[in-house]
């Protein structure tokens, strides 16, 4: 083929890539870009009289791209800067914090941060505890992590079936508190006897018919009286 017929070559190096365009092989395959997985950093301080500025120079020196702030106190529920940082991570990357109880407001939320991070193939590591879960020995953080926010998941399931036995032994009522004191049940109960119908004493009493039923039993019921 002549020299002048042959087009330019999207591969050779030093050739321009225009904004936008895409790179394609001479067998006609795209050249896929390879994204770098980043750093994310995130600092918090419990309290507005705090700075974060020890943080930001520690997460900046590790390299992050990108930092997320928060100024509350661990206990809060309120964390824009984390659910922004939290957002921010895609598979790969790595979330950066100083220190680990910046990043929990407690062991409980701190497991379940991990976990969801490690569903995500997203690495934590924090500069002053030496942790970086994207290393063999971090891995086996995660593991041990991991296994004991199962533990606590079993322990408080099996304290909170004990309790309900426990407490359904005592005579207590478990679930939700009734809707009916204990005098509303009695004056419920006369009214019945005198022959008034579910309708009209649910209706009195301000509940659901099905609410009523719950607080004095089906059997206190007449059969015939339900459909008054």
């Amino acid at each position: 083929m002549p020299k002048s017929a042959r087009g330019p070559n999207p591969t050779k190096k030093g050739s321009k890539k225009a904004p936008g365009a895409r790179f394609v092989r001479l067998d006609g395959s795209q050249v896929i870009p390879i994204t770098e997985p980043r750093f994310i950093g995130y600092a918090r301080v419990s309290t507005d009289e705090q700075t974060t500025a020890l943080q930001l120079d520690a997460l900046r020196t590790a390299g992050c791209a990108s930092i997320h702030e928060d100024s509350a106190s661990g206990a809060s529920r309120s964390r824009p800067g984390l659910t922004r940082a939290l957002e921010d991570l895609a598979a790969g990357d790595t979330l950066v914090v100083w220190r680990l109880d910046r990043l929990g407001r407690s062991l409980r939320d701190l497991l379940d941060i991990s976990e969801m991070l490690r569903d995500r193939d997203v690495a934590l590591r924090s500069l002053t505890d030496h942790i970086d879960t994207g290393t063999a020995a971090g891995r086996m953080l995660y593991a041990v992590l991991g296994a004991v926010a199962q533990f606590e998941r079993d322990v408080l399931r099996e304290r909170t079936v004990a309790g309900m036995r426990a407490a359904k032994s005592r005579g207590e009522h478990i679930g939700r508190p009734s809707s009916l004191s204990s005098a509303q049940i009695r004056e419920a109960k006369k009214m019945l006897d005198r022959g008034e119908s579910p309708n009209h004493v649910a209706r009195v009493l301000r509940v659901g018919r099905s609410t009523l039923y719950r607080a004095i039993g089906p059997s206190v019921v007449r059969p015939t009286d339900g459909h008054l």
